[in-house]
């Protein structure tokens, strides 16, 4: 298990901790359907939906480590979809 801020910058989706924490508390972050904060853990299997302003991606999570290298980050994770967010006022 892992803290949803640190899946996020570890796995290179968000760069900076603070960052990925204030999206997250900003309900811009779902876990399973549900949303989270940064302090929420994140597994194995685990389906994320992450807000990036106008897009929505939704992943989900292959494994998890303390750290990896740039060009391992993205195998953390893969990508189910990229969507436009609808109707925005």
């Amino acid at each position: 298990m892992m803290r949803l801020d640190k899946f996020l910058k570890v796995s290179r989706l968000i760069k900076r901790r603070t960052m990925a924490k204030e999206v997250a508390d900003q309900g811009r972050v779902s876990i399973n359907g549900q949303k989270a904060k940064a302090s929420s853990t994140v597994q194995e299997g685990d389906e994320l939906k992450v807000e990036f302003g106008q897009k929505i991606v939704t992943l989900t999570v292959d494994r998890l480590k303390e750290a990896v290298k740039k060009d391992e980050a993205q195998t953390m994770y893969t990508i189910v979809s990229e969507e436009r967010k609808q109707g925005e006022a």
